[in-house]
Formats: structure tokens, sequence, C-alpha cells
């Protein structure tokens, strides 16, 4: 079994291409040069938002992004690219776009090499001055042609990353180089299945392609999980985005189930339990009595999420509640968030998909401190939100399940072909794979 490293390779891949133009290579992060530029591995991939019949198909190139230095020459790149093309440099500094485009080459903008499996260039992209970029591109007769033109904006990528647990999802995040919104994301789409604060254990692993933009400047901006995989304890869960024909967009196993069931384990991202369900001395009041819920300590102003789809039945204040939200979901099912700051944009009457903002984090009401004061009733009795059962959710048939299978497909033959081998143990409720 090939060991894993925790300071996990990273890859790059384009979504404006149409093929995979690359089989995953590996670049280790030295931890010690995060600070300095990083030469990173990237490929092309389908877009996203098509529906491949085949999976992606490799080829023989790979492509290469760089830091341009401040003061960089054309020559002193390609040296450090690891590229040897006198050709290259000579036809570029031939022509008058050439000489111009060498005087104005962006510091610490973002350069891309597309080189053959000889490591000769294909294709350079450089940045420019004035919102511009340059195409040093490759001929049939080997020469090279010079073209620039305006920037089109931030470039679409998707990133994928390997984490083994050392200590906490987070710290792992940390050591990885993985966002710290991407970390928080993950912990919201399998939190109905893993309770990241009993469950995990030291050696779980995941794998996560989320997508990222990168500005000329080589700034980046994150966004949403594409596709992820869960190890937990021997068990293996895997998901997959999905926007339907409605633009409902939720993440799905393999075969078109949710994962786990249709509410939040937790609504929001907190740091601990700061009391737990059932008989407790009030601090307040000092009384003992029953606590119908748990507080999930968080600072002021964390978004508190809606646990499932429902509908808002109260939203207001109420007598040791403080600032209150009431979501009435199915099956007589229905969930309290108490002690909020601020309400989000929601009205009494309104649907609520899962996961929408309803509030924020506060300290309004009977209490000691900031938190959020969360309970789940059925049929009007509470229940111990950490240990209740909680119902599935709705899975995809028909023609949903046909579109979703098809347009997932290159997404999924990615996942496999990054999957680590080492033996697994599947639990029976956990999607194939």
């Amino acid at each position: 079994m090939t060991p894993r490293l925790w300071y996990s390779p990273r890859f790059w891949f384009s979504l404006s291409g149409s093929f995979l133009a690359l089989g995953l290579a590996t670049a280790a992060i030295d931890p010690e040069r995060r600070s300095h530029s990083v030469q990173e591995v990237v490929a092309t991939l389908p877009a996203v938002t098509l529906a491949p019949a085949e999976p992606a198909a490799t080829t023989g190139l790979k492509v290469v992004r760089e830091r341009l230095q401040p003061g960089e020459r054309l020559h002193e790149l390609l040296g450090r690219l690891g590229v040897d093309d006198p050709q290259l440099v000579e036809d570029t500094l031939s022509s008058p776009e050439g000489r111009a485009l060498q005087r104005r080459l962006l510091g610490n903008g973002t350069v891309t090499a597309r080189l053959d499996d000889e490591g000769r260039v294909i294709a350079l992209y450089l940045p420019l001055t004035r919102g511009e970029r340059a195409l040093i591109k490759r001929q049939e007769d080997n020469r090279f042609s010079v073209t620039t033109k305006e920037s089109s904006g931030d470039t679409p990528y998707l990133e994928l990353r390997e984490g083994v647990i050392t200590a906490s999802l987070f710290a792992t995040a940390d050591e990885i180089g993985l966002p710290l919104e991407i970390a928080s994301r993950l912990a919201e789409v399998f939190g109905t299945e893993i309770d990241f604060s009993r469950d995990l254990r030291i050696g779980d692993s995941f794998l996560v392609l989320y997508e990222t933009r990168i500005d000329a400047m080589g700034e980046t901006r994150v966004g949403d999980i594409l596709a992820a995989e869960f190890i937990n304890r021997g068990k293996r869960y895997q998901v997959l985005r999905y926007t339907d024909r409605t633009g409902q967009t939720a993440f799905y196993t393999p075969d078109g189930k949710v994962l786990g069931t249709g509410f939040l384990r937790y609504p929001l991202k907190f740091t601990r339990v700061s009391s737990t369900f059932g008989l407790r001395h009030h601090p307040v009041t000092g009384e003992y009595k029953n606590h119908q819920g748990v507080d999930l300590a968080s600072p002021i102003g964390t978004p508190v999420l809606a646990a499932s789809d429902g509908i808002v039945a109260f939203k207001g204040w109420q007598e040791g509640y403080g600032n209150l939200v009431i979501l009435r979901h199915r099956n007589g099912y229905e969930t309290r968030y108490g002690h909020l700051s601020g309400f989000g944009t929601v009205a009494v009457g309104q649907r609520i998909r899962q996961g929408e903002v309803i509030g924020f984090v506060g300290a309004t009401g009977m209490v000691t401190g900031p938190h959020l004061h969360y309970e789940v009733r059925i049929a009007g009795k509470p229940y111990n939100p950490q240990t209740v059962q909680l119902p599935a959710p709705e899975p995809l048939t028909g023609e949903a399940l046909a579109d979703f299978t098809q347009r997932s497909a290159a997404t999924r033959a990615l996942l496999a072909s990054a999957t680590r081998s080492a033996p697994l143990v599947t639990a029976a409720t956990a999607p194939n794979g």
C-alpha cells in the first residue's frame, strides 16, 4: 500500500477545456516553501455544466502554472520551468510584438505553459500589463507565433486535494493548504453521517474536488465543492453536487440518494457543545430543569443554516429564547433556532431550502454568552439533536436520475482515478464506490 502524504499533492483542473489533458501528476508541497513560488501541475477537464457521454481521455499533454517573478525575462522563466527551447525565444524576440511583450510582462502574474510529453512548449500564456494576456503558440512547422488579447477576467479551475486526519479536520486542512471555507463545507456536506465532534479518528481521510477562480495576479477566490469522498472508521462516503432542471442544488451519492438524512446534524460552524440535552442546572435562573435542545458555542454573527427544507412557522422574539426562528418540516418534524443576534431574509410562511441562512448567532434572551440554542421536535416533543433519528430525503428517480448519472459521469471517473487503493469496508448505507 502506497503511504499517503499529509502535505498533499496539488492538482489544478481547467473548466474551459474539452478533454482531460493529464493523468494526475504529483508535486509534493514542501511546507517550508509555502510562502515562495510553487510550481503547480494543472490539466484541462470537461466543462462541468456539460454531459460528456464518455469519461475524458488521457493524452500526453501537461500544463504547468507558475508565478512570473518581477523583472524576469522570457529565457529566465523558461529555465525556471525546466524548458530548453531557444527557438521559442528567437521567434518571440524577432517580431515587434514579441519585443514589446518582453517589456510588458506582469510581475507576480500567473504563467500557464502547455507542454508535450517531451517537455517541449506547445503553448505559453503570459500575463501582461493593461489587463492583457499573450499567447505564444507552436505551429506545425515548429516555429512560434505571438498574439496578444485583452484578458477575459478570472479563469475558473477545479482543485483536487487529499487529506489524512492527524488531529482534526481543520488542522489537516491547514496542513495541506485546503481553504477553511472548503473544510467547513465538507463538515456540512457529511455532517448528516459523521459527527465531526465525536466520530472523527486519526487516520480517517478525505478527497475533495472544489471550484476556484484565479486572476492574472494569481489571487484565488474559492467556490463550492463539486464532489467529495470521506473515509471515516473504514467506511467510505461519496457525494456529487447536482443542480436539477428547476435550479435546485444538492449533494447526492453516485446512485442518486442524498447522503445520510435530509437534516444537517448541526446547522452552523461551532467550536463546542456548551450545554447538552436533558436535565441541567440553568446558568441564569439556577433552577434544575430539562434543557430541550443543545447549545452550540460560536461567535456572534456566525451564520445559522436551515437544517432541512421547510416552512418558516415563527420569526420573532420569544421569552427565554430571545430572537427565535421555528421551521416546520415534513413528517411532523420541527426545528428551533434561539438567541439569534439577527435574522436572515426570511418571513413567516416562506419556503426554505436546506442550508439557507435563516439567522445569525447571538446572545439574546436568557443567556450568559453567545451561542445557538438548537432544538429538534417530532410531533411537538423535543428530542436530543445529537442522537435523534433523522428522516431520509427523497432520492432521485426517473428522468432526474438519468440526467444526474449522465452529467456526473466525468466527475465520477476523475474521483475513481484519484481514489486511494487502501482496502475499505463499505457501510451498507454508504454510496457505492
